[in-house]
């Protein structure tokens, strides 16, 4: 029991209570998420390499978008199936120590048949509201933001994996990723008493409405996940849950972290937990009128100074 305490213990104390009234730059950003969310569920749908033309136009899309916020878009370009595929990357250079890098990450692709609103088309809204909203920031160290191609099956956990080109790079490099936040699936909520689920024994320990946003690590990462929810506490009138467990546990390494775990890589996930409580994941119902925009925004207000706490140079 007592090592099972230390996968769950945080510091802080989620938020409890009524939601207060969203601000209006909250407004600004649900309006802003819920189009991203649209264009790529709606427009364009199911995204992945065997189907090049939505892959392109997710592309174009999300260059188009980084660039209009002054950002330089740098690509890496790999090969997976024998077909090419686009990670994109931006950077807000640190000020004070910018070779130590935080990598916020979210995959654009989708399984196949599937709009993918949720998955993930909400983590990268999510990302290019924090793009536009880090842009004019003065972090300490280095903040990247990356949109991976190449999540989904067939290329999960395999080295085919956007993210997994991605981090082999990075440590071929020699960068210092002193943390690596994964945007997985993040739009959901639903405020009735039995809407969240959990692996075993997890539902004995945590709530059983499905109102909050998840940190999720593994074990090495145990520093990142606590460092990460104090600051979304601190910061964040939202709903807030975390844990560090074993890899092995059902879901706690299924996203684009899991490739920096691979490379030694401190990394964590953010997600409303996914197949866990969204009955249409993975499903030609994953459509975005399912996604809660307005909270997605207060998480949003919450990551951005969570984000920059984590570019800080700690003391």
């Amino acid at each position: 029991m007592s090592s099972l305490f230390s996968f769950i213990s945080m510091p802080g104390t989620s938020f409890n209570g009524p939601l207060p009234q969203l601000t209006p730059q909250e407004h600004l950003s649900a309006g802003l998420l819920a189009e991203h969310v649209r264009v790529l569920a709606d427009e364009i749908g199911p995204r992945n390499i065997w189907e090049p033309p939505s892959m392109a136009t997710t592309v174009s899309y999300l260059k188009k978008t980084l660039r209009s916020m002054g950002y330089q878009v740098n690509i890496q370009e790999f090969s997976a199936y024998n077909v090419i595929a686009q990670n994109l990357e931006v950077e807000v250079r640190g000020t004070r120590q910018p070779e130590a890098i935080v990598v916020v990450g979210a995959h654009y692709d989708t399984v196949a048949h599937c709009p993918g609103a949720n998955d993930n088309g909400s983590g990268v809204a999510v990302l290019l509201e924090l793009a536009r909203l880090l842009a004019k920031s003065l972090p300490e160290r280095t903040i990247r933001l990356v949109v991976f191609a190449n999540e989904e099956p067939p290329f999960f956990y395999s080295k085919s994996m956007g993210s997994r080109h991605y981090a082999r790079r990075s440590r071929d490099r020699r960068e210092n990723i002193v943390g690596m936040l994964s945007l997985e699936t993040m739009g959901y909520f639903n405020d009735t008493p039995g809407s969240q689920h959990y692996p075993f024994p997890f539902s004995f320990f945590y709530p059983d409405t499905a109102d909050f946003i998840g940190f999720v690590g593994n074990i090495r990462s145990r520093k990142l996940v606590r460092q990460s929810i104090t600051a979304f506490r601190t910061h964040a009138l939202f709903p807030a849950e975390g844990l560090a467990a074993p890899a092995f546990v059902t879901g706690v390494g299924w996203s684009d972290h899991n490739s920096f775990w691979k490379e030694g890589y401190p990394a964590i996930m953010i997600t409303d937990t996914a197949f866990f409580r969204y009955k249409a994941y993975h499903t030609v119902q994953d459509t975005p009128e399912k996604l809660d925009y307005q909270r997605l925004a207060r998480v949003v207000k919450g990551l951005v100074p969570t984000i920059v706490d984590l570019a800080r140079l700690q003391p």
